[in-house]
């Protein structure tokens, strides 16, 4: 039997109202003197309305006009918007079963099928807790501003787009701001998580880039970066990892670090770790491959002394363990 949903802890709502200034500044979303952020949170917040305005126009708040796709809006996207082309405005090419990507049809087509992928991710997102699942208002509130905050990105990045498991990067910084002690802060959270959501995907963006998979900067080179770590400084494991029981790091470290170990710790621990990454004035990555690396040195034992199915099952289902000798691991690979 499922088990149903449950509250955040205390522990896990104190972590938050740590984290949230901290993240905030960390992210550059406010500036280091505090006296101007008043005013730099004025000017975001009143950003962030008009990408309402301007994308989801039915929303609370939003325009009764369609939005445009990617861009600004005109008045030939309003007629994409609804399903309906301008017949003056289609090229002779432009027809229902267009797979060009100027196609107008095949871009309204492509829309639905991100909106569709949000709302899945987004009602999957945290299942065992309550402030993010469930029939109350508040979660259904909270999904919503999830929802918003992921289309926006899409339309804004249209390079990237929408990436399945982005809601789950999305989460931590949403709950953060959401239990901010100061209910003026916290009606801002879905703003104020926007633009640190942002701020972190920009220095993660080349990992969710399926152009760039292959090369050095993509997701296969961070994850031969990771194999070189634990070369350095276990050579012994990872010879029995990726030799003799052919245990590659894309089995099973391609979501520790696409997702950045959201998937493998309760969320407690989860913004527990985040605190330490977003401390690194180089950006979270080099931190993140240290604690990846990290997490195998502490099981090594059973690693060792497993085979390719043991060390598969322990990797894509790491056990509990303390965060804070982790991260004392981690530190010490510096």
């Amino acid at each position: 039997m499922a088990s149903s949903p449950r509250s955040p802890q205390p522990a896990e709502l104190e972590i938050s109202r740590q984290s949230r200034i901290l993240a905030a500044l960390l992210l550059g979303y406010l500036p280091k003197d505090r006296a101007l952020w008043e005013q730099e949170l004025a000017k975001k917040r009143s950003q962030y309305e008009a990408f309402k305005d301007e994308f989801l126009p039915n929303t609370v708040g939003g325009s009764s006009t369609p939005g445009g796709s990617e861009g600004h809006s005109d008045g030939n996207a309003e007629h994409v918007e609804n399903g309906f082309l301008d017949r003056s405005e289609i090229a002779q090419d432009d027809h229902p079963l267009s797979l060009g990507k100027t196609s107008q049809w095949n871009q309204v087509a492509e829309h639905s099928e991100m909106i569709e992928q949000v709302d899945r991710d987004v009602k999957r997102t945290h299942p065992d807790i309550h402030f993010f699942c469930g029939d109350s208002s508040f979660a259904k509130s909270n999904q919503d501003s999830l929802r918003n905050i992921l289309i926006i990105f899409a339309k804004l990045n249209a390079g990237i787009r929408y990436v399945q498991g982005m809601n789950e990067i999305l989460a931590p910084l949403f709950f953060v701001f959401r239990n901010d002690p100061d209910y003026k802060n916290a009606n801002f959270a879905e703003a104020d998580s926007f633009f640190c959501f942002v701020e972190l995907l920009s220095g993660l963006r080349d990992n969710f880039c399926q152009k760039l998979d292959n090369s050095a900067v993509g997701i296969r080179g961070t994850l031969s970066k990771l194999s070189q770590l634990l070369k350095k400084y276990d050579g012994e494991l990872q010879h029995h990892l990726e030799i003799t029981t052919e245990v590659n790091p894309q089995f099973y470290a391609f979501r520790w670090i696409t997702l950045l170990l959201t998937q493998e710790f309760n969320f407690a621990d989860i913004i527990h770790i985040w605190d330490t990454l977003l401390s690194d004035p180089d950006g979270p990555q080099e931190t993140l491959l240290r604690i990846c690396c990290a997490m195998l040195i502490l099981v090594r034992k059973r690693l060792l002394a497993g085979d390719f199915s043991s060390n598969l099952k322990l990797l894509q289902s790491y056990p509990p363990t303390n965060i804070g000798h982790l991260l004392y691991v981690a530190n010490k690979l510096q």
